[in-house]
């Protein structure tokens, strides 16, 4: 590896030849203490657990912050591109079929146990009665729309409970 040579930063070495051995100091990191370094180099945490993948990202920050980051001109793109931030990269892997055509999603199988649309569930707790409508993709309570009956147990109470048991939906509603 060639380092070019740079003024000294605070210590006895040049700058580059700091990040390099900082550098080679990650090889030898655990993902956890990785994980640790990449909260405190981007001061937010990761979702990743693959080593591989925090090394370069951390590296890369490492370097990018001894050289100075961006230029005036990647970062002028960068804003430029920042409103299309919401569209993704690729299409999510069941988009397209193995003989290349198009999916566009078959309907998800309902679960047997729940009522059918428009029921409304209820259930005493706390001193009162709780009334949950089911809808076709979720479950409103007191206005606000959930993804499942364990997502609004645990809202109600306060801890994680099966949202089926919690309001007592054994068996299958005939269809």
């Amino acid at each position: 590896m060639e380092l070019r040579e740079q003024p000294f930063s605070g210590g006895n070495k040049p700058l580059d030849e700091r990040v390099a051995i900082e550098i080679e100091g990650l090889r030898k990191m655990k993902t956890k203490a990785l994980r640790a370094r990449y909260q405190q180099l981007f001061g937010e945490e990761t979702r990743s657990s693959n080593r591989a993948h925090l090394f370069r990202r951390i590296a890369w920050r490492l370097q990018a912050q001894a050289e100075g980051g961006l230029s005036e001109r990647a970062q002028k793109r960068a804003a430029e591109l920042t409103d299309e931030a919401a569209l993704r990269l690729r299409a999510p892997r069941r988009f397209w079929q193995p003989d290349g055509s198009l999916d566009l999603g078959t309907p998800s199988v309902r679960d047997r146990r729940l009522p059918p649309v428009g029921t409304t569930l209820r259930r005493e707790y706390g001193g009162g009665t709780l009334e949950v409508q089911v809808l076709a993709a979720g479950f409103e309570y007191q206005n606000k729309i959930y993804a499942s009956l364990s997502q609004l147990a645990q809202r109600i109470t306060g801890t994680r409970w099966n949202g089926y048991q919690f309001f007592g939906l054994k068996g299958e509603w005939p269809r």
